[in-house]
């Protein structure tokens, strides 16, 4: 076999070639070997046959001879080639052997198809013939190399002639040419069958491989694996029956997965939106999902192949903290709005206040202005003394303000401490700023829109209680209300909402709390949020 991968090797070092094209080669390359290893072994095989099938049949025809009461008769006379070579002769023909030689124990031919030899000396050994046994071998005599049996003639108990019967080794070889002649039709067939099998499967494999060859498709896969791992947005590869084809690291990382590779996008334990949007192919640009604790970016391009379907690409980026500095950005912003609204108040009251000075009414003016300055210093004093942190109380003096703005009374329960957190700041922030936007969006249509908050924590626990006089919840709703995408809100407004009250659910669940949604007093909706330390 050492030379077939030599022209194997030569073939692909002269001839870059396509890895359908090599399995072709060393297909035929090895069914060649093998038809002609077959070949040369039914030869063999064949040889081996005819040699032992003449040697047989020369024992039998000389034995027959030797038997003979008609050999024995004419040895008794004295010109006994008159009565053998006829006989012998007769034999020959009728056997198809090539010789039939009667010698005396001196050697002495008294029969031979070329009846010149008759009278001259047997060439060859007579082996232990003389002895009374029978003796067989491949010899070359007067008429060229043949397979050769000597037998005894007995008369009673002793030897007085012997028989030599032989098969020329050019009979064999015809009739060894005649066996091989199927042989060979068989393994032209197969190799005409083989060839034609190595075509096929070698055709159906430059399909399959795109008639890359096996350097290319090394490389391409290198690369593509180095790149794979190597991209920092997550990667998922889904065929068209909705199964995971392939996976970076950072999809891994990202769903909260070992591995994924052949199991169904439903059985990887993700959320039904992100599932029935990836199984579908719905996923919009930039779909925001929340997959565990990580809020995920979305997005889902068909993979096509010459016309094809294929299945789907699926990138995953992680926009969790970006999410939550976009939080607490909303959340300045407000403030700034609020400030900016209140700056504006101001200014109106201030020119008030001038112009009843202008008007020589300034104990009004004095009343004017001390009446709102108290009402916001009240405020103030009441959210510093209860909150602690100072970002809650920030926050809520924002809320307050905003709500102002948007004509909500927002009143801070007077029982409201914050003396410690057992969660950080930027987490209850979003906790109370999405409960609070959700209640300010409750209350936005109403006439009665009133929104009443209470929030006591320390180190070990926290609790928030943010009730409205909204419009509720229906009660086979409440679970749906923390799912992603859920919203009260329809048409353009909806757009880029259902995702506040998803972030409270998250964090919540981080911390090992409770949310819940009761009846508010005020006749809306009650969110109650417990996490303990």
């Amino acid at each position: 076999m050492t030379w077939v991968t030599v022209v194997y090797v030569e073939f692909v070092r002269r001839r870059p070639s396509s890895v359908a094209a090599q399995i072709f080669l060393l297909q035929t390359l090895v069914m060649v070997v093998v038809v002609v290893a077959a070949v040369a072994l039914a030869y063999l095989d064949a040889r081996r046959t005819q040699l032992d099938t003449a040697r047989d049949r020369s024992v039998d025809v000389a034995r027959a001879v030797a038997d003979s009461p008609a050999v024995l008769a004419a040895l008794r006379t004295p010109d006994p080639s008159a009565g053998i070579q006829p006989y012998a002769e007769r034999v020959r023909r009728d056997t198809g052997t090539d010789f039939v030689v009667v010698m005396g124990l001196d050697r002495t031919r008294y029969s031979h198809p070329d009846p010149s030899q008759i009278g001259k000396r047997f060439i060859g050994d007579l082996g232990g013939a003389p002895r009374g046994h029978v003796f067989t071998q491949e010899h070359t005599g007067t008429l060229g190399r043949s397979m050769r049996a000597v037998v005894p003639v007995v008369d009673g108990d002793r030897v007085v002639a012997l028989v030599a019967v032989g098969i020329t080794l050019e009979k064999i070889g015809e009739a060894l040419r005649e066996r091989l002649l199927p042989i060979g039709l068989a393994a032209g067939l197969i190799l005409a069958g083989g060839a034609l099998g190595a075509w096929l499967i070698s055709r159906r494999l430059r399909r399959q491989t795109h008639g890359l060859g096996e350097q290319q498709i090394t490389r391409m896969y290198e690369y593509y694996d180095a790149v794979l791992h190597a991209v920092r947005e997550g990667l998922l590869l889904l065929d068209d029956e909705g199964r995971v084809q392939l996976v970076n690291d950072e999809a891994l990382r990202l769903l909260g997965l070992v591995d994924a590779v052949g199991v169904p996008v439903e059985s990887l334990g993700l959320p039904g939106a992100l599932v029935d949007s990836l199984r579908t192919g719905s996923a919009g640009p930039d779909e925001i999902h929340l997959v565990g604790d990580a809020v995920l970016v979305v997005n889902q391009a068909e993979a096509r192949w010459e016309g094809r379907h294929l299945g789907s690409v699926v990138t995953l980026r992680d926009h969790t903290e970006l999410r939550a500095v976009s939080g607490e950005l909303d959340t300045v912003r407000g403030m700034a709005e609020a400030l900016r609204a209140q700056n504006h108040e101001a200014a109106n009251r201030l020119h008030t206040v001038v112009s009843l000075i202008e008007m020589d009414r300034a104990g009004e003016a004095v009343e004017f202005a001390t009446s709102s300055l108290q009402a916001a210093q009240v405020l103030t004093d009441a959210v510093v003394s209860a909150v602690d942190d100072p970002v809650v109380a920030a926050l809520l003096l924002g809320k307050s303000a905003q709500a102002a703005e948007r004509g909500i009374d927002l009143s801070i329960d007077a029982g409201s401490r914050v003396r410690g957190l057992p969660v950080e700041s930027r987490e209850l922030v979003t906790l109370l700023g999405n409960l609070l936007d959700n209640a300010f969006d409750a209350v936005g249509a109403g006439a009665d829109r009133r929104v009443q908050v209470h929030i006591v924590g320390d180190a070990t626990a926290l609790a928030i209680d943010v009730g409205d006089s909204g419009p509720g919840l229906p009660a086979g709703l409440v679970e749906d209300a923390f799912a992603r995408g859920w919203s009260t809100k329809r048409g353009d407004d909806a757009l880029g909402r259902g995702l506040g009250l998803a972030l409270v659910a998250q964090v919540v669940r981080r911390y090992d709390g409770t949310v819940s949604v009761d009846r508010s007093d005020l006749g809306g909706a009650l969110f109650r949020v417990r996490i303990p330390s």
